[in-house]
C-alpha cells in the first residue's frame, strides 16, 4: 500500500530549531539513500506520520523531497520522548520496488482462549516477527487465533500462516503467545501453618547451635 507524504526541507539541527519544529506540528527526520545527500534532511507533518504508524506501519510512502522529486521510502526507526510518548524523531530508508527488504510485520491476536477460560493466564511474549520480501508483498500483520489455546499450550512463530511470497528471518522456534497455568493459590490456614513451621525449624537450628556451643 503506498501513501502519499510531502516532506520540507530543513537546515537548522539545533536544540533550539528542533524543539520549535516540533512546537508547530512537524517531526524532524532523516532519509537514507542513494543520490538524496543534502535533500534527506527534512521534516514531516506528526499528525500524518501518527496516522501512519497506527493504521499502516509498513506502509510504503511515496515521498515528495524538495530537490530530490518522488522517492519510495519506508520507516525503518521511530524515537520517542521516554516520558510523553511525543514523536521526536524519524528514519526513513528509500527502497528498491524490485529489490526484497526486511520489514517488522505485528501480530494481531483474536478469539478468546480455551485455556484462559479454563483459568489459565494468558503470555504474549513475541509481538512482532521479521520477514522479507518484495516491498509490494510485505503483509499488514500477522492474525493469530488463539480461540483453541489450551493451559499449557503455545503457538510459535513457525505456527504463522505466510503469504507464498513472504520469508520468514525470526526464529520459528520463538514462542508468540502460550496459556500458564494458574499459581495455586494460597489460603490462611496454610500460610499460618508454613509460618509454625519456619518457627519450628528456626528454634531447632538455635537449640542446636547452643549445644555445639557448649
Amino acid at each position: 500500500m503506498a501513501i502519499t507524504m510531502q516532506a520540507e526541507a530543513r537546515s537548522n539541527a539545533s536544540k533550539g530549531s528542533l524543539r520549535k519544529l516540533r512546537e508547530g506540528g512537524k517531526v524532524p527526520a532523516v532519509v537514507y539513500g542513494k543520490k538524496l545527500e543534502s535533500s534527506s534532511v527534512i521534516s514531516l507533518n506528526e499528525k500524518e506520520v501518527l496516522h501512519l504508524l497506527r493504521s499502516h506501519p509498513n506502509a510504503i510512502i511515496e515521498l515528495s523531497i524538495p530537490e530530490a522529486g518522488k522517492q519510495p521510502v519506508m520507516i525503518t526507526d521511530v524515537q520517542r520522548d521516554a516520558l510523553s510518548r511525543k514523536l521526536m524523531h524519524i528514519d526513513l530508508h528509500q527502497i528498491n520496488m524490485n529489490e526484497e527488504i526486511k520489514a517488522s510485520v505485528r501480530i494481531d491476536l483474536t478469539g478468546d482462549s480455551t485455556g484462559v477460560r479454563e483459568g489459565g493466564v494468558l503470555s504474549v511474549t513475541l509481538h512482532e516477527v521479521e520477514v522479507q520480501c518484495l516491498p509490494n508483498d510485505i503483509p499488514e500483520s500477522f492474525e493469530v487465533d488463539i480461540s483453541a489455546l489450551g493451559v499449557g499450550e503455545n503457538l510459535t512463530v513457525g505456527d504463522l500462516k505466510l503469504p507464498k511470497k513472504v520469508q520468514l528471518t525470526t526464529d520459528s522456534d520463538q514462542i508468540v503467545v502460550a496459556v500458564l497455568a494458574p499459581q495455586k493459590e494460597v489460603s490462611e490456614e496454610e500460610a499460618e501453618e508454613a509460618a509454625k513451621e519456619d518457627e519450628k525449624a528456626a528454634a531447632r537450628s538455635e537449640d542446636a547451635n547452643a549445644v555445639d556451643e557448649s
